[in-house]
């Protein structure tokens, strides 16, 4: 069945770079669409946020000068709508020929024609080269279930193997793992990330969750997309009291996407430490 939101998106197309600003080059999706496909309707499940790192943003000063900068975009998980992340590439290469005043001008035009695609307010903040040698690296940190011997032989996303222990009281735990692949939905090329679970309740059987993630290796969503289906699945299988789901994904394209989806305050984003891979 064909996905119509994704009418008219230039993901998948033949594709003429614009090299002057056109913010007309952005591409909404709805995420309620996939939502419904998850039962989740009405009010969310969770609160969060997908931190978008550009890493190919330039841009000309008033004088024709050739700028650069590193561009970080926080994006509510409550906005209507994401950005197709072709068409986001696409409007950022806009600016390469295009003069700017300051890069305080940059970012208030970021943030209006971003806000206007996903239809409510994000915040923006350019690193600029000054700064880049301030910019750390880092990991997830958590019990890493990829230690685990375990035999795979499905891979497609199976909520049946999320099971917890009854029999224990409730416990903390936080788990990661590096082995979450999924696919473009329109595309089909790889998507790699990183994912940690911080998860209150009955202790979850590290195996099966980490099967259940390996599933997602042959499954076709974006990023966010994934994302807030491992956090559903957790939900309604596992009943923690208290669960976050936090993917750092690969780049492409000069983009990296992490999505974050909790149910618990932690008193801010989680971190935005470039990871290794990325």
């Amino acid at each position: 069945m064909t996905d119509t939101s994704l009418i008219g998106a230039p993901l998948g197309k033949p594709t003429c770079y614009q090299v002057n600003y056109d913010p007309s080059l952005l591409f909404a999706i709805p995420r309620q669409l996939k939502r419904d496909e998850i039962g989740v309707q009405g009010d969310l499940p969770f609160m969060g946020a997908d931190i978008w790192n550009a890493y190919e943003l330039s841009w000309l000063n008033s004088r024709g000068k050739p700028q650069v900068a590193i561009a970080t975009f926080i994006v509510p998980a409550d906005t209507p709508n994401i950005v197709e992340s072709k068409s986001f590439k696409l409007y950022l290469n806009s600016y390469n020929q295009t003069r700017i005043e300051s890069p305080d001008a940059l970012v208030a035009r970021l943030r209006a024609d971003i806000g206007a695609v996903v239809g409510a307010p994000v915040q923006v903040r350019l690193t600029l080269p000054e700064d880049f040698g301030q910019m750390a690296m880092g990991e997830l940190v958590g019990e890493l279930l990829d230690r685990l011997d375990i035999e795979v032989d499905s891979y497609e996303p199976n909520p049946e193997l999320l099971q917890v222990r009854t029999d224990t009281e409730t416990v903390e735990q936080t788990y990661i793992s590096h082995l979450l692949k999924s696919n473009c939905l329109v595309t089909g090329q790889p998507d790699w990330a990183t994912v940690q679970i911080q998860y209150v309740g009955a202790p979850i059987e590290p195996e099966g969750l980490l099967r259940y993630l390996i599933g997602f290796r042959n499954h076709n969503e974006f990023h966010e997309q994934c994302v807030e289906r491992i956090f559903v699945d957790i939900m309604r299988h596992c009943h923690p009291l208290k669960l976050s789901v936090y993917a750092r994904y690969t780049r492409r394209g000069g983009l990296d996407i992490n999505p974050w989806r909790t149910n618990f305050s932690v008193g801010g984003l989680p971190s935005n430490l470039r990871h290794a891979r990325q």
